[in-house]
Order: structure tokens, then sequence, then C-alpha cells
């Protein structure tokens, strides 16, 4: 009984193509799932201003939503009620910008809300606000827990930022406040 009229060569063959198709569908199959199930959040990091990330903004407005996603079909996870509040910018998606608050709350926010503007949050006990930057200077004012206010300017290097809070400017030292990172430059 004669099962086929192939040769082995012509058997190899249509393995090597059954093979080969397997793992073009696969390919095609893995292609797809990933464009369908990466979230769109995750490619934030190659699509946005091209402004440096991370970086501080702050909110523009009193009353500004934090979303779970970068667009309106997202829900508001927050409302933040605290004009210039700072925030750190993480990742972009085209006009939403992906923020970390001084808690280390993330969520999105739309462009709009958000401005260069810096400023900072007080994030410990009452700190006084010097006159030079000095820890033995004279307090020109001194600063509550949860109280705003704008940096003036941060030498690169130096451990104190020149800030300006309740009409009182003076130093600061970036250990005592949220806003900047430890050797950036502000001016």
């Amino acid at each position: 009984m004669e099962l086929s009229n192939t040769h082995p060569q012509d058997v190899r063959a249509t393995m090597s193509l059954s093979k080969m198709c397997s793992n073009i569908i696969f390919r095609v199959a893995v292609t797809v799932l990933a464009i369908t199930f990466v979230p769109w959040p995750a490619l934030a990091q190659t699509q946005g201003t091209g402004l440096p990330l991370p970086r501080f903004v702050s909110l523009r407005a009193g009353e500004v939503n934090m979303r779970t996603g970068p667009g309106v079909q997202y829900p508001v996870e927050w409302v933040y009620r605290r004009l210039q509040l700072p925030m750190e910018v993480i990742a972009e998606y085209g006009t939403w910008r992906k923020v970390r608050d001084w808690q280390g709350t993330q969520g999105w926010i739309h462009q709009s809300m958000l401005v260069g503007k810096r400023t900072f949050i007080i994030t410990s006990s009452v700190r006084s606000i010097r006159r030079d930057a000095d820890s033995n200077s004279a307090a020109e004012a001194r600063a509550e827990a949860g109280s705003l206010g704008q940096i003036l300017n941060c030498p690169k290097g130096e451990g104190w930022c020149r800030v300006e809070i309740g009409g009182h400017e003076g130093w600061l030292r970036r250990v005592d406040f949220w806003g900047a990172y430890q050797n950036e430059l502000v001016e």
C-alpha cells in the first residue's frame, strides 16, 4: 500500500513553508495584540513638547481636574483647588501632561491648566525664610507646612533658593520645600 507520491525533500519543503506561515501569523497576532492592549499613556515619552522630562510647572487655575488618562473621556480622579500649586511633569501625550504632586499622586492634566511659573510648597513644619543663604542669617519670615511661594532663583549646586512667599523675599533651603531638583539651576 502506497501512502504518498512525494519525495522526502518535498516533505521538508512543505514543513518549512508551514513553519514560516505559522511564524508570520504568530508575529502578526502579537503585533495586533500589542497595539490593542498597550495603554496609550505608555507611549507618552515619545510625543509632546520636546521640553525636558521631568520638569516642574504650576497650576494655572484655582480649580483643576486630574484625570486617570490623557483625555476628557477618562474619569476625574482629583480636583485641585490651589492656584499655583507646583506639579512635576513626568510624561507627555499630545496636549496632556502626566504629573505628580508633592504627595506622590499621579494623573493627567491638560496643558492649558499648567503654567511654567516656578512655585514651591513647604513640605514639613514651620520653616524660616532667611535674609541670606546661610542658616545663621536672620529670619525674614516664617512659613508653615503647606504654604505656597514662588521660586525666584536657585543657583546650580547650591543648597539654597531665593524665594518669595507672602510678600517676603529671602532664602530657603531646598530640603525644606518641594518644587526644585537638588542641583537644578532656576533663573
